[in-house]
């Protein structure tokens, strides 16, 4: 009797003589026990879904391999996660690129940072900015003011206007989050939120140093930039918001669940702000 391949309709002695291999030998190879490395596999596929599912469909090949390697502790290499990851059908979503043309302005003279985005420990250097999105019943306005050191939001606000509360209000959830000591700089554009007597008041009363850049020079805050570029590609434009507080709402668990404690970045040798500043705790001398 002509057995068939299940499933296939296909007969397995034809099939066998057009590839070259006997029959028998078909037969002790189905019947033969996944391999160590097959098994692994299917292990392993089974972790990076799990994976890229819990980052909401974000992660590429590189940060799958730092959440598996850093976060659950399993031993693997960019060139296992990549192939399995093309196989299974699924990727990471494209970074936003910058617009064709794009010019950069001089730095103005008020500007204490010259986009050296860097700084040697938490505390020392915050840039804020505001950013916008549309919902059925209207705009929503977001300020955030992030740590250079961490990529760590370190404060926030949302409203339905683009005022000065709103950036006093975000600056405000970080002095008091911080409590910052020592020299520190907050960086901003030239808006008129940031200008405001009420934000430059709250700077003074903080003990910070005031920095802006140029006119029309977004990349003179080119990391809370990079930040808003990542939030609308992983969050804002994924979706059409039906009112302001659903989308107040992911926005909330985007900064505070997501970024600011599962998110790795490649800049923070791929680890979460959270595990980067905690990684650069001061060592505690006994007394």
């Amino acid at each position: 009797m002509i057995e068939s391949l299940t499933g296939q309709g296909i007969d397995v002695q034809r099939a066998c003589v057009m590839l070259g291999v006997s029959v028998s030998g078909y037969y002790a190879w189905r019947g033969r026990p996944p391999s160590a490395r097959t098994l692994r596999h299917t292990w392993l596929a089974n972790e990076i879904v799990d994976v890229h599912k819990a980052s909401a469909g974000t992660y590429g090949a590189l940060r799958v391999t730092a959440e598996l390697r850093y976060g659950r502790g399993i031993t693997v290499g960019h060139n296992q996660v990549e192939p399995l990851m093309r196989r299974l059908g699924i990727r990471g979503l494209p970074t936003r690129k910058l617009p064709r043309g794009a010019k950069i302005a001089k730095a103005s003279s008020l500007d204490l940072v010259r986009r050296n985005f860097t700084a040697a420990a938490p505390d020392r250097l915050w840039m804020t900015d505001i950013t916008e999105h549309p919902t059925r019943e209207g705009k929503v306005y977001c300020c955030v003011v992030l740590d250079a050191f961490s990529r760590m939001v370190v404060g926030w606000a949302i409203d339905t206007g683009q005022t000065a509360l709103l950036v006093t209000n975000a600056l405000g959830m970080a002095v008091k989050r911080r409590t910052p000591e020592g020299e520190l700089i907050i960086h901003s554009n030239r808006g008129v939120q940031f200008a405001s007597w009420a934000f430059s008041q709250k700077i003074r009363d903080a003990g910070l140093a005031p920095s802006m850049g140029a006119v029309g020079a977004p990349y003179d805050n080119a990391m809370v930039e990079s930040f808003w570029a990542r939030m609308q590609v992983e969050l804002l434009n994924r979706k059409r918001w039906k009112t302001r507080i659903e989308l107040a709402s992911a926005i909330h668990d985007y900064i505070e669940i997501w970024h600011n404690t599962r998110r790795r970045h490649s800049a923070l040798n791929m680890l979460t702000p959270t595990e980067y500043e905690n990684q650069h705790q001061p060592l505690q001398i006994a007394a």
